[in-house]
């Protein structure tokens, strides 16, 4: 399979080195041929009693939409900018004012570029007294430069979709928690500077200069040893026409919580949308919380081709504002992940 950016490439040889050291750490150094690779570990769950159903309730596209909205309304959301620091103090408001426990693991990074990064991972805890979670995740930074285009390449994106859509599916799914309860953790995690990093196709590993939110929260757990049932990325999760294959991993890692998604899409009638096919490793946040933190978690990432890249027209581009935003795609990916939720606390997943 050819890769045509750096991040990309890098993505498959990651891929190679986890499949590797995952096998490492996963097998005993004798083992028959006949057993098999044992899997991530999940939260040790007592047996649960039965439950009394709880309906999902309805994902609302209009809402998610104006919380993306009003992220870019902040503009570009690069780590030191006061619209990033602006943005950062309505997210927080905006999940507390639905009830959630929010932590704000603030941290500093070192950019590639030279400068050092003061960035904010922002953790809203639904019920955090309950030991059984899942983790819901995306990034809310937006890139430091639109060198994916052909004009003021050096000028920040608003990232409309590449990071707001992710965060405002969050949003809509914590007024949800509010409005429809249920007796299940959720952690609803923001990580910030994903998008920061060098995309040089110079043939070096350039893939710790991406993710440092993600790469800091991995390596310092906003609970000591957290460890959810699983966990589910979003990262270009609102332009039209999506296309969500399944992620290469995401499928070396937790091939059973994509089933799960993906089986909860086709039942919803979106088997057109999370296609039966296999996709190309991708270098996201997804990768740093498996092999550092080892929580299986799967990323959620639009990959409709047709661009030299593979990602949508729109990535790393002047584009990525809010007419690149289709309601109907968030709401495809809001109503799978609620009833992800719902269905989980019920016993139907």
């Amino acid at each position: 399979m050819a890769f045509k950016n750096s991040r990309q490439k890098i993505a498959l040889a990651l891929l190679v080195v986890f499949a590797v050291s995952y096998l490492m750490v996963s097998l005993p150094r004798c083992k028959p041929e006949n057993t098999k690779p044992a899997p991530l570990p999940t939260a040790n769950q007592p047996a649960q009693a039965p439950v009394q159903q709880v309906a999902t309730p309805t994902f609302n596209a209009d809402s998610a939409f104006v919380f993306v909205k009003k992220q870019v309304a902040f503009g570009p959301r690069v780590p030191n900018t006061e619209a990033h620091r602006k943005c950062a103090a309505w997210i927080v408001s905006e999940f507390k004012r639905q009830g959630l426990t929010v932590i704000e693991q603030k941290f500093k990074a070192p950019h590639y570029k030279g400068a050092t990064f003061d960035g904010v991972n922002i953790v809203a805890q639904y019920k955090p007294e309950i030991p059984r979670r899942i983790m819901l995740a995306a990034h809310w930074d937006s890139r430091f430069q639109a060198d994916q285009d052909t004009k003021d390449k050096t000028q920040p994106i608003l990232g409309a979709d590449d990071g707001g859509s992710g965060v405002g599916i969050l949003l809509e799914i914590a007024r949800l928690l509010k409005e429809q309860p249920v007796e299940i953790g959720v952690d609803l995690i923001c990580f910030d500077a994903e998008d920061q990093g060098n995309d040089a196709d110079d043939g070096k590993d350039h893939s710790q200069s991406w993710c440092l939110g993600a790469q800091h929260w991995s390596k310092n757990l906003h609970r000591p040893g957290y460890m959810p049932q699983f966990g589910i990325l979003l990262d270009m999760v609102g332009g039209a026409n999506p296309k969500f294959q399944k992620e290469g991993i995401s499928m070396q890692a937790a091939p059973g919580i994509v089933q799960k998604v993906w089986s909860t899409a086709a039942s919803l009638g979106y088997s057109n949308v999370f296609v039966e096919e296999n996709g190309a490793p991708v270098t996201d946040d997804h990768y740093f919380v498996i092999t550092n933190a080892r929580i299986p978690i799967i990323d959620i990432i639009s990959r409709p081709g047709g661009t030299k890249s593979g990602f949508v027209p729109h990535w790393h581009t002047h584009s990525d504002n809010m007419s690149a935003i289709d309601k109907n795609t968030l709401r495809i990916v809001g109503e799978v992940c609620t009833a992800v939720v719902y269905r989980t606390y019920n016993g139907v997943l």
